[in-house]
């Protein structure tokens, strides 16, 4: 069994990245693409896939989709080149060959069903969760992938729960805003009716001081108005003038 204990480096997993794209642009399957670099690491296929769909695919999403997109291209472009050199053959006598009809139809038929089975193997392989690999090598993992993966999920809970925290502490200083904006809103509210209280009685005070410059100076025209008399030595009255 190829076992290896080393951790895998930044070109092993170029190839791994290489050579997987190339056999989705080439129509080729996944598992394909794995025992190819497993044989050229010395690792299992599985260990393979295992890398691939724990740490590389997801470096890899965009480029994977180009893969796919050129595989379709590249299928359509055969396939209108088989038209055109269907159209182009010369059409010879029928000699009405017993087996050539059997033959290809057993042809097509094979066709179809490897083409089939790749893009099953494909599908199965691509909707494998990043912790399983294919049943049939689960127990060539080696160690060195597990604590590769393990490491990742504890590096995964770890962010999560600073995300958490942080999340929580901005939740705590909102509410404390809240809480202090409350409060100057009751105190800005407070201060408006103390403002206008005090504006109320400044302007009664105003109107009684009015009242009373008022009155005075009534007062003092009464007083210059009203005739002051005296008596001469007749005993009559007689006005003094002011």
């Amino acid at each position: 069994m190829k076992v290896r204990q080393d951790a895998w480096s930044h070109e092993d997993d170029l190839l791994l990245a290489e050579t997987v794209l190339r056999y989705i642009r080439e129509g080729g399957t996944q598992l394909g693409a794995f025992e190819e670099v497993g044989d050229h690491l010395n690792r299992t296929s599985a260990a393979c896939g295992f890398r691939w769909n724990a740490e590389v695919r997801k470096n890899y999403e965009q480029a994977i989709a180009i893969a796919k997109r050129q595989r379709k291209e590249r299928k359509r472009a055969l396939e209108r080149m088989n038209k055109t050199t269907a159209g182009e053959t010369p059409v010879t006598t029928y000699s009405e060959p017993v087996t050539t009809p059997s033959f290809m139809g057993e042809t097509r038929h094979e066709l179809v069903q490897e083409e089939r089975q790749q893009q099953v193997e494909e599908f199965s392989t691509e909707l494998l969760p990043v912790n399983q690999v294919p049943t049939r090598s689960i127990e060539s993992i080696t160690l060195e992938d597990c604590i590769s993966f393990l490491s990742n999920l504890k590096n995964q809970d770890r962010q999560s729960y600073i995300l958490k925290m942080e999340n929580d502490q901005l939740q705590r200083e909102n509410d404390d805003l809240r809480s202090k904006n409350n409060q100057l809103e009751k105190r800005i509210e407070k201060l408006t009716q103390e403002q206008t209280t005090i504006q109320e009685d400044y302007q009664a005070l105003v109107q009684i001081m009015d009242r009373a410059r008022r009155m005075v100076m009534f007062e003092d025209n009464e007083d210059r108005n009203t005739p002051t008399f005296r008596m001469d030595q007749n005993g009559n009255l007689e006005q003094v003038a002011k």
